[in-house]
């Protein structure tokens, strides 16, 4: 299978950054989202990448026009109609995603490939309440998408090898490395990440060390590029729970019990970069 035509569903961080990659790979793009101002800040932010790159001379006009015609944006999913895949990447919730797929469904032709870009979920249990099993696959992406080069493919029990090698396909088309990885929570990166970052929160709440020193420790002691507290601040503290409660859930290994603090913190709303305060404070 080949793709020409790439939709994709939600305009938020990760989805424009996965439609900016598809423009700019040469691909038609339909990006879509219910509310039109998230895709009127995904374009503002693609416009930006763009003329910055165009003043370093990356980029010149003539390429950033010809990415911008590559975009179509829709509130609309029938938009999608037409479509060889479309990449889902909305809020990281179980059951509003089955209920999307579910409409996808409905909506896409027979042979479109429908992919998850969740960080976690079980692409099976998501295949199954889409009513085309076969043709669902994982496809998680890393922020930020034009950045990252990783993209983890993930087959669920019934998904076919046309759709893993659409899928496949796409990463190389947009210039990214994809691993094909077996169907379990987390697969790899948040497998072995998600546990580390909780742990983190689990030092600072038993008082080991502030939550600076703790992420000094790390960035000098272990080479991380950035502190364990600061990442989750990024990430997004309510997402971050919410994937490790699935993780105890699933595996049922006190290894994967939420860390209070993570709790705490969402309980007060402090989410993180997002909400001007996390683990530490955005708003000076």
């Amino acid at each position: 299978m080949t793709i020409s035509k790439l939709g994709v569903l939600g305009g938020g961080t990760m989805g424009a950054g996965i439609a900016q990659v598809g423009a700019q790979s040469g691909l038609q793009v339909t990006l879509v989202d219910i509310d039109d101002s998230v895709l009127e800040r995904a374009l503002a932010g693609m416009n930006k990448s763009w003329g910055k790159a165009e003043s370093r001379g990356k980029l010149s006009s003539d390429d950033i026009t010809g990415f911008r015609n590559n975009i179509t944006v829709s509130t609309d999913t029938a938009a999608f109609k037409d479509c060889d895949l479309v990449i889902e990447a909305i809020i990281e919730d179980l059951d509003i995603k089955k209920k999307v797929f579910a409409e996808l469904n409905e909506i896409c032709a027979p042979d479109t490939v429908l992919a998850t870009n969740t960080s976690g979920f079980s692409i099976t249990e998501i295949g199954a309440a889409s009513g085309r099993p076969n043709k669902v696959v994982g496809m998680h992406f890393f922020n930020p998408v034009p950045v990252m080069k990783l993209v983890e493919v993930i087959p669920g029990v019934e998904t076919d090898e046309e759709a893993v090698n659409l899928a496949m396909t796409t990463c190389k088309v947009i210039g990214k490395n994809a691993i094909k990885v077996r169907e379990l929570p987390g697969f790899v990166v948040n497998r072995i990440l998600v546990p580390y970052l909780n742990d983190a929160a689990i030092a600072y709440q038993e008082g080991v060390a502030s939550v600076e020193e703790i992420d000094e420790a790390m960035k000098l002691g272990a080479n991380m590029p950035i502190g364990p507290l600061a990442l989750c601040d990024l990430i997004g503290i309510d997402v971050l729970l919410l994937v490790i409660e699935y993780f105890h859930k699933e595996f049922g290994d006190p290894k994967f019990r939420p860390a209070l603090a993570l709790k705490q913190k969402v309980r007060a709303g402090h989410l993180g970069v997002k909400t001007g305060r996390g683990f530490y404070d955005y708003s000076k």
